[in-house]
């Protein structure tokens, strides 16, 4: 392309831009609140990959107002514009659109907002009343702003990723939704622009939400094996030898049960993550679990013992002053 790279900070600026550099291939967005990190710039390479060279990818940066409640971090949410303008260069954007909260809602407080409805008040939306409300209708602005053609979002946001999901498909906005896995970083604390407020003893504290979701995951992927393998295996005592060489050996005491369990025991994995959580709160300094659910992604409702489908185990939780949150997606198969 031949616009160069720059920082767009006002609405006139955007059209400008927008207007005089039409591009011959799709416009992709990546919406952030700033403080980018490897999984902000993960986000925009995935965009500039979508829409190839003759794409036009725009990186907005706005602390939203609206999103955060009483008593939330607003104030203290790290703002690194000049960081965030090198990150977003470099992993391949073409313009980074930072507009003062004057710019976005020039009135103050707008008179008219989104609603994420019952599915907003679940989970995150019940930790944090009205969050998903204000960030529903910060997204549907800068997409009308923006107008891109495809939008990126995190999926360690996954309600809001859901979220999002259905207003565009209830409100029949025409962009394309793209979700990218969460990225983490070595020990598997999933990366987040609210980390740097963790000392080194929360930061340990902190890996107990990651390391509660491997404990589901890799549970649920247990009882998967041992379904197969006990569906394969006669009703004798070869089915425990096997189910025990597994190194289940609790399960193989009762192999039929296992083969007749609902596929992938969502009761069984939410115990598994709840026990790393319960050591979590003996911790120093301790973890304080606001949730840990395992739901429909349709709709954020837990799912019962018969559910089949995607799922997804979700977290949040606080160490200190900081509020974390994670997930991860789990898929359970129906039985054969």
């Amino acid at each position: 392309m031949s616009h160069d790279f720059e920082l767009v900070p006002t609405l006139d600026d955007l059209d400008y831009v927008l207007g005089h550099f039409a591009v011959p291939g799709r416009t992709a967005v990546v919406m952030t609140m700033g403080a980018l990190h490897e999984g902000h710039a993960t986000l925009i390479r995935a965009a500039r990959e979508h829409v190839g060279r003759k794409g036009f990818v725009i990186v907005t940066v706005f602390v939203n107002p609206l999103q955060f409640g009483a008593g939330e971090d607003l104030d203290r949410y790290p703002r690194t514009l000049d960081a965030d303008l090198k990150t977003a260069e470099r992993a391949g954007a073409d313009i980074v659109f930072a507009p003062s909260a004057g710019e976005i809602y020039p009135d103050g407080t707008p008179r008219i907002t989104l609603r994420a409805g019952a599915m907003g008040e679940r989970l995150e939306g019940a930790s944090r009343p009205g969050h998903f409300d204000g960030m529903l209708t910060v997204v549907a602005k800068l997409l009308h702003l923006t107008r891109p053609d495809v939008a990126f979002f995190g999926q360690k946001d996954a309600q809001q990723l859901a979220l999002i999901r259905r207003m565009v498909r209830d409100l029949n906005f025409g962009v394309e939704i793209v979700g990218v896995p969460t990225v983490r970083e070595e020990d598997g604390l999933a990366l987040s622009s609210r980390n740097r407020y963790l000392s080194p003893q929360e930061r340990r504290t902190a890996l107990s939400l990651s390391q509660a979701l491997f404990a589901g995951r890799d549970r649920h992927a247990a009882q998967e094996a041992l379904r197969a393998r006990a569906r394969e295996v006669p009703a004798t005592q070869a089915r425990a030898e096997a189910l025990s060489a597994l190194g289940e050996s609790r399960a193989a005491a009762d192999a039929h049960a296992v083969a007749q369990a609902a596929p992938g025991g969502p009761a069984a994995v939410r115990a598994a993550a709840r026990m790393v959580l319960d050591e979590a709160a003996r911790l120093d300094p301790p973890l304080e679990l606001d949730y840990l659910a395992l739901v429909d992604p349709a709709d954020f409702t837990e799912i019962d013992d018969d559910f089949t489908g995607e799922a997804v185990l979700a977290v949040a939780a606080r160490v200190g002053t900081t509020r974390l949150i994670d997930n991860i997606p789990l898929t359970f198969g129906a039985a054969s």
